[in-house]
């Protein structure tokens, strides 16, 4: 579990995050959505520890991470997994050594312990076989399940995933998200997720924060988008007469 109290974030006169409250629970798929520039990627760096807060707390399992000493984030960090917006694989290592490359820096495991941790996280994202291809061999979806697992390989706690779903199409970002969902409740992760893609939100979304200028407008879970009375959620959510026409479909 994760829990933000009272965060503010400043860069110089602007005030970006404005007195941020909310819990991100474990076993869950935590979604924070907003429009561009309403805070919510600050929001996650802060979490990650890129950004310093200038107040308030960031309790991972009670733990502060925003007063901790740089050691002691240091070592959380090993506890932290990233899915990047680009899967941010490296070129010039084959799909395994792409997934080995986390146990490489921080773990004590034998090479073959590696190989095989390596092999066992490709197999839970089905991607037996492709062991020796690099990343330009594969296609978009086979990158992002590669990253999946790179970031499950250190078995974390914490599961952060910047708009996972970005660049793909939206059968395979079905896929994507039902994978992310599936490890979580497998791993009892606690799992963050920034994105813009509402089928994320209408799909996997058991917790979602709305961040709206820096404010926490809204809070709530997947059966609750639809029907909210909030203005500026209904807003971004049913932009699209489409759906709009969803909507109705709930009520």
């Amino acid at each position: 579990m994760i829990e933000i109290k009272s965060l503010h974030k400043s860069f110089e006169d602007k005030e970006v995050l404005k007195g941020i409250n909310t819990t991100f629970a474990e076993g869950q798929t935590n979604l924070i959505i907003g429009q561009s520039g309403s805070g919510k990627t600050v929001l996650m760096k802060c979490i990650v520890g890129l950004f310093d807060p200038t107040s308030g707390h960031i309790l991972y399992d009670g733990r502060d991470f925003v007063a901790m000493s740089k050691r002691e984030k240091m070592l959380l960090r090993r506890e932290m997994g990233m899915i990047f917006q680009s899967a941010a694989l490296f070129d010039s290592m084959t799909v395994l050594e792409n997934v080995m490359f986390p146990l490489d820096m921080f773990s004590s495991m034998t090479l073959r312990e590696r190989q095989k941790r390596a092999q066992e996280c490709l197999h839970r994202v089905n991607l037996e076989g492709a062991e020796r291809k690099y990343p330009d061999e594969i296609s978009g979806g086979m990158q992002k399940r590669v990253a999946i697992a790179r970031a499950i390989a250190l078995n974390p706690k914490y599961l952060f995933c910047d708009e996972p779903n970005s660049g793909l199409d939206p059968k395979t970002s079905l896929v994507i998200d039902a994978l992310i969902h599936d490890i979580t409740v497998e791993y009892g992760m606690t799992t963050i997720i920034n994105t813009h893609d509402m089928n994320s939100v209408m799909g996997i979304g058991d917790s979602i924060i709305f961040i709206k200028e820096g404010h926490q407008e809204w809070t709530g879970d997947k059966t609750q988008v639809a029907t909210s009375t909030n203005q500026a959620l209904t807003d971004f959510i049913f932009a699209s007469d489409l759906l709009k026409k969803a909507r109705q479909a709930f009520i």
